[in-house]
């Protein structure tokens, strides 16, 4: 395999497991709720409308049929990819809910 080759291996895979991420996080949302394009907008206001979270909205599944997803898997995943404002927005959503404290 030669380096442009290499690259772009390296390249096709990051943006798999960025559509991964993007699915956990569109999926923790319909589980809890929420709405994950407004939770996204929330956390990048001067962003428009993200493609590939449409796609990952899309290929949620209704809660009842989802595998928990926990909180700090979401918020580990978030932070792998750098996407700090989405985490942030993630973290106040759930201190929000009853039972928390804050």
């Amino acid at each position: 395999m030669n380096s442009k080759e290499m690259q772009e291996k390296i390249i096709e895979n990051y943006q798999k497991d960025e559509h991964m991420m993007i699915l956990v996080f569109a999926q923790w949302c319909v589980n809890h709720d929420f709405d994950p394009a407004t939770l996204y907008q929330k956390a990048y206001p001067h962003q428009g409308e993200n493609p590939a979270l449409m796609q990952g909205i899309d290929l949620t599944v209704p809660k009842e049929e989802s595998e928990e997803i926990p909180d700090t898997t979401l918020l580990g995943v978030l932070s792998l990819f750098g996407n700090d404002d989405l985490a942030h927005v993630v973290t106040e959503e759930i201190s929000k809910r009853p039972g928390n404290k804050g």
